[in-house]
């Protein structure tokens, strides 16, 4: 072998090298990105961006057959079934649709079948989902999962008012396929309801609908207004169709909500005539759409043309090309949330996105505006994320402004701010903050705090308004007479109020550290400073170090409670509160939550994200209730507490055969304290 061949070997063996590594690089990126949209309903990259990894991996995989793998992202479903449903394995697989990006691919399609009908549908984005139908009555509805096996929602499905429970039919069974969705009014209502509430927002309706559906509380569920398009019979046992369309009538004389004005065309040109259509429809819908669909009509020509394992090849699914436009940067606002996050908001030139005029976006946080390098007077790229939340895609020129930082100092009550770890976001801790003084009261006043009966919300708005409260202090300097110049408030009741005030006085020590809202410090982890610390002063003189040291204590705890007794405002308000008369010392009758050592001798692991918990909160409950939290599975443990995305513990503990819980089975063990 001459020296030149011998290069172009060695050249040829490297470039293929890079290619494989790249190949292996994509796959793990593109199944770290679909376990984030299917199963954790927490998206982190845009349809397009993951679009154009996916259709990097495959055009790679058909230049170099030899890199194909049955375990290819290309290949699989890309979701899952979780542990929190039982599993339900379809016996009519629930493939995924072949994504097209030009009408010139949908005319190759097309023109594959030259003499065929299409239906023109529009691609509902949101979770899909089977109706199984017995003797006309919904017996069992469940999630696609990874295609072939998804998880029983029924009793969730039955929540939604457009699923029919009986269908008037004469088939003895049949199955249907449709999309759940949240409507974007809904999905608007319901982030501004978890920002108010300091639970955490969704990126998009698709996601909120995805959330929502697979709540093992079907009351959080209904609470949500989902709806439905159903866009398939799936199987069907004493009725029969010839084509699609026919299916689709037939389903909407049933009751259903079918695939909303589908169009049947006879050629390419009618497809893309209706595929325009959808897209200028875009930005007036109700709900939204990521594409359109072009499908055969035909049944029979269906069950010629035949599927893979992933795609059916008789319909391909037209992805709309994001609409972006170039606006200025003329300012950016920062506002305090009801928890103390600060939020920068861009403020720009007006441009028209998806129907709608944009002016205003968020910018998120520190990180965010650093890493695009986002500064006041850019010129900017625009897009709405999901058809309908806008935001900054990139920044087309600089303009001459300096880095953006946000301010050290919170603009509502001029207090420092700060980034707690693992949180993405500046926090005010003040408790006096005016931006976040009626949620600190409620929760102030509330039952498991200091316990105020008779001080609700609407009483505590009305203090606030008339300035007779603006900080959890001044509840203990109202008098009976302050209290009765409130609306619908009488003399008697005024009185009972004050009593419960001053009734509040001599509460456990506990009490008052969790009525003070520290983060992350929840009921269980304050009894336990109250029980290592005994008293306010000591607790507030206490370093990171000795928190840490308490069992079942994290660093974020530790940190949280040290960040809050740092600011000036806080110690004010713990002096205010000793000056009225409120107990500042831990009792020897308080007891604590571990009394009941109804968790001795048990030792628990946590995995994964818990519903309603942090992993912090959770080893503090299991610690105050007389157990002990691990950070390993071993043959010792007694139980893993297992979240959604429980990872390599869940695997070991499954190996081990040591029993898994839920977060609710925990409670059960509590007894429901």
């Amino acid at each position: 072998m001459c020296a030149t061949e011998n290069r172009e070997n060695i050249k040829d063996t490297q470039d293929m090298e890079n290619v494989a590594a790249r190949v292996r690089e994509l796959r793990k990126l593109i199944e770290y990105h679909s376990n984030a949209y299917y199963n954790a309903d927490s998206p982190e990259i845009e349809d397009d961006e993951y679009d154009a990894l996916m259709r990097e991996l495959r055009g790679l995989e058909e230049k170099y057959p030899r890199l194909r793998d049955d375990n290819s992202p290309t290949v699989k479903v890309g979701g899952a079934a979780s542990s929190k449903f039982d599993s339900v394995t379809h016996e009519v697989p629930m493939q995924s649709l072949q994504d097209v990006f030009s009408l010139e691919e949908v005319e190759e399609f097309c023109a594959k079948f030259p003499n065929a009908e299409f239906v023109v549908e529009k691609k509902i984005d949101g979770l899909s989902v089977s109706l199984e139908y017995t003797d006309g009555i919904l017996t069992r509805g469940s999630t696609r999962g990874d295609g072939r096996v998804g998880e029983d929602i029924t009793e969730n499905l039955l929540t939604i008012a457009s699923i029919p429970h009986r269908i008037n039919t004469s088939a003895k069974f049949i199955e249907v396929r449709g999309e759940v969705y949240m409507p974007r009014k809904t999905f608007a209502a319901l982030n501004e309801y978890q920002e108010e509430n300091g639970l955490k927002t969704f990126k998009n309706p698709r996601n909120a609908a995805a959330g929502s559906l697979r709540q093992k509380d079907a009351a959080i569920t209904a609470s949500r207004s989902l709806d439905i398009f159903v866009f398939n019979v799936q199987q069907a046992r004493g009725v029969e169709f010839t084509t699609h369309s026919q299916a689709l009538e037939f389903l909407a004389k049933c009751g259903f909500r079918v695939s909303p004005e589908f169009a049947v065309v006879k050629n390419y040109s009618e497809a893309a005539q209706a595929i325009g259509k959808i897209g200028s429809q875009r930005g007036e819908l109700e709900y939204d759409i990521d594409g359109a669909v072009v499908k055969i009509n035909d049944l029979n020509l269906r069950e010629e043309v035949g599927v893979t394992s992933k795609f059916p090849k008789w319909a391909v699914a037209f992805k709309y090309p994001p609409e972006q436009k170039e606006t200025t940067l003329r300012d950016i606002e920062v506002t305090v949330g009801r928890t103390g996050v600060l939020t920068p908001t861009g403020v720009f030139d007006p441009v028209m996105l998806a129907g709608t005029s944009v002016g205003r976006a968020s910018l998120h946080n520190q990180d965010y505006i650093t890493q695009k390098d986002i500064r006041i007077g850019d010129m900017v790229v625009l897009r709405k994320a999901g058809e309908i939340i806008p935001e900054v895609v990139s920044v087309a020129k600089h303009c001459g402004g300096e880095p953006y930082v946000l301010p050290e100092f919170c603009p509502s009550c001029g207090d420092k701010v700060f980034r707690l770890k693992d949180e993405a976001a500046l926090r005010c801790v003040n408790p006096e903050c005016p931006a976040q003084l009626l949620r600190n009261i409620i929760h102030f006043a509330s039952r498991d705090a200091m316990d105020i009966e008779g001080m609700g919300p609407a009483v505590i708005e009305q203090l606030i308004a008339r300035g007779m409260v603006n900080s959890p202090a001044d509840i203990y300097k109202l008098t009976p007479e302050d209290v009765a110049s409130l609306d619908r408030m009488g003399k008697k009741s005024a009185q009972n109020l004050v009593n419960s005030v001053e009734k509040s006085k001599s509460n456990a020590l506990y009490r008052l550290i969790f009525a003070l809202g520290i983060r992350h410090i929840g009921e269980a982890a304050s009894r336990q400073l109250s029980e290592q610390f005994g008293s306010m002063q000591a607790l507030m003189n206490a370093s990171p170090e000795d928190f840490a040291a308490i069992e079942g204590f994290g660093e974020v705890m530790a940190q949280s409670v040290c960040d809050y007794f740092s600011t000036v405002h806080a110690r004010e308000l713990t002096a205010r509160l000793a000056e009225y008369g409120v107990n500042m010392e831990a009792r020897s009758d308080e007891g604590s939550a571990a009394d009941s050592q109804a968790l001795s001798g048990l030792t628990f692991v946590i995995t994964g994200t818990l519903d309603g918990m942090t992993r912090d909160e959770a080893k503090a409950l299991i610690v105050a209730n007389g157990g002990k939290a691990s950070s390993s599975v071993s043959k010792k443990t007694s139980y893993l507490l297992a979240g959604e995305n429980g990872g390599s513990k869940l695997t070991k503990a499954e190996e081990l055969g040591v029993k898994i819980i839920s977060l609710d089975e925990l409670r059960e063990m509590l007894g429901n304290s």
